[in-house]
Parts: C-alpha cells; structure tokens; sequence
C-alpha cells in the first residue's frame, strides 16, 4: 500500500506560518521576532506549534535556554525559503501580467563593499526606487559561495560578489573594480621591514590568512606558493586576523585605509605584491529574472556607466 502523504495540499495558512517562522529563524527566537511580526509572543509561540503539528516535527527548541533549529527544523527552514522565494517570483510574474512593479526583491552583497568609491550600489538603489517606489527590498551580506547558491536556488534576485570561476546557470554584469594589496600589522616581524627586503621567499617564512573558496585571492597564494594558515570567508575575519599581527594577507585597499591611517598596518610591497578584483552582479540564467530583477540590474548598469 503507497503511504499516505504527511503534508497534503497547502493552504494559506500553511504559507503565513512558514513565514513567522522564518522570521523567528533570522530573528534569532521569539523575543527578537515580536517587532519584525508586530504580533505578541504567545501569538508566535503559538503558531510555530500550530505549524509542528501540520508538519508532524519539532522546528526547534525554544525557553530559558535559549532559541535553536532542531535538524528537522533547518531543513524545513531551508525549503521554506525556496518556497516562499518561488511565491515571490509568482506574485512578481503576476503583477507583471499588470504591468506594475509590485512585490519582492531580494538582493545579496559580497561584504565591504560600501566603502568602494567605484561602487554605486547606493545609487542604483535611488534609481530603482524611482521607478519601482512599491517594490519591498530586502538586502544581505553573504560570502560567494551562500550568494551564488542563492541565486541559483531562487532566494536572491540578484547578486552582487567578485569574479572567481564562472558557472553557466549565471549571467555576469560587471559593474567596479577593487584593488587588493598584502597587508602586515604593528607588531608582526615583518612591518619595519624595508619592502626591498621583502620577496616571496621571505614571505613563505610567515603565516598567511586566505579566503577560503576559490578565488583571484587563492589562485596568488598558490601561485607564489604561499601555504594557508588560516582560512577566511569574508574581509573583516581577514582584517581580524592580519590586526593580531600574526597573519599576512591581502585587503581591500578602500577597506584598509583606515587601519593604515590609524598605524596599524601597512602594504607590503605595494608596487609587487597586489591584484585587482573585478565586481560583477549576477542572476540564474533560467528561469529568466523577473521584470523587478531586470529593472535593477538596469539601474546597476546605469550607475556604473556600463554600456549595454
């Protein structure tokens, strides 16, 4: 005999509790969600349990000791986002059946990106509310990895990271430039070292703090042969590790300036040991972007003077 499917047909009601509880999860517990919710606690208490008995599990542990997703409920956390997004791009589609741009867009960056003074991510930002004033924009930080995974899954419209290994269920608009240079911090042995006394031999001698996916940051460590010590997934666990002054490694020179303003560190070799990175947004191939999407990667486009 064929077993009986658990859930069934969904209802609204089945997609509004999903919704309050991935607002608990991103909210980090019932407390933090009463003012995302605007609804009491006992309310959201109360419709996580209504949402574990339609779906026969346990979604997480919740009292005194804190808030956390059991392995059920992280599962179940992530469908959810991949359901809700695929609502988002009906609703989206639908509403362009009318023309309006109503709904969604969510829209995920690689970290210190704001400080860049190639990068006009703000300014096409003004352009989009401009033209699409109705539109709801959600915003995060992400390494790459979580961002293209993102975009390809549905959760993000657009995406925002450096160029790495291109992937053919993305399209690429390139949009700034970043300059990168090696970085060394007061009180590592190197920094009242004079650069011309420094070469990649030398360098081999230390620790290195790498990005830990693949990257124009990997492929120079590997090149010069330089072996990874510690591994980071975004620029401020770089910049954290290279400030304890026992790491070498590369930054953003926008993001850097200011440790390097305040004394506490320097480019190593400015002038040999750099590379330029290439910003580029990015969008699943198929299904094609909704209109709301192409409406802001055109303001990208126009923000950064790139030509079509």
């Amino acid at each position: 005999m064929a077993s009986r499917a658990v859930l069934g047909q969904l209802s609204d009601v089945d997609v509004r509790l999903l919704r309050v509880f991935r607002s608990v999860v991103e909210a980090g517990g019932v407390s933090a969600a009463e003012l995302e919710l605007n609804i009491g606690r006992s309310a959201i208490s109360r419709h996580l349990k209504d949402l574990e008995t339609r779906l026969g599990v346990v979604l997480c542990r919740r009292g005194r000791g804190g808030f956390a997703l059991t392995d059920e409920g992280r599962d179940i956390y992530e469908s959810a986002l991949r359901l809700l997004a695929a609502l988002d791009v009906f609703r989206s589609e639908v509403n362009e059946v009318h023309r309006r741009l109503t709904g969604n867009l969510s829209v995920a960056l690689f970290d210190k990106t704001v400080t860049n003074p190639d990068c006009h991510i703000d300014q096409a930002v003004k352009l989009f509310d401009e033209i699409a004033p109705e539109v709801t924009l959600d915003f995060y930080v992400a390494p790459i990895n979580d961002i293209e995974k993102g975009v390809m899954d549905g959760r993000f419209s657009v995406g925002v990271i450096p160029t790495h290994r291109p992937s053919t269920s993305l399209d690429y608009l390139s949009l700034f430039p970043e300059q990168m240079y090696l970085y060394v911090a007061r009180g590592h042995d190197l920094f009242d070292v004079p650069d011309d006394k420094i070469d990649e031999a030398e360098l081999r001698q230390h620790k290195f703090v790498g990005l830990g996916y693949h990257s124009p940051n990997m492929e120079l460590g590997n090149r010069m042969g330089i072996e990874r010590h510690a591994s980071s997934y975004d620029q401020e666990a770089a910049a954290t590790l290279i400030l304890s002054g026992r790491y070498l490694g590369y930054l953003p020179d926008h993001y850097a300036r200011s440790f390097q303003a305040d004394g506490l560190i320097r480019p190593v070799a400015p002038d040999r040991f750099n590379y330029l990175c290439e910003f580029v947004a990015i969008n699943r191939h198929a299904p094609k972007p909704s209109r709301i999407a192409w409406t802001f990667l055109d303001c990208l486009r126009q923000a950064h003077h790139v030509s079509v």
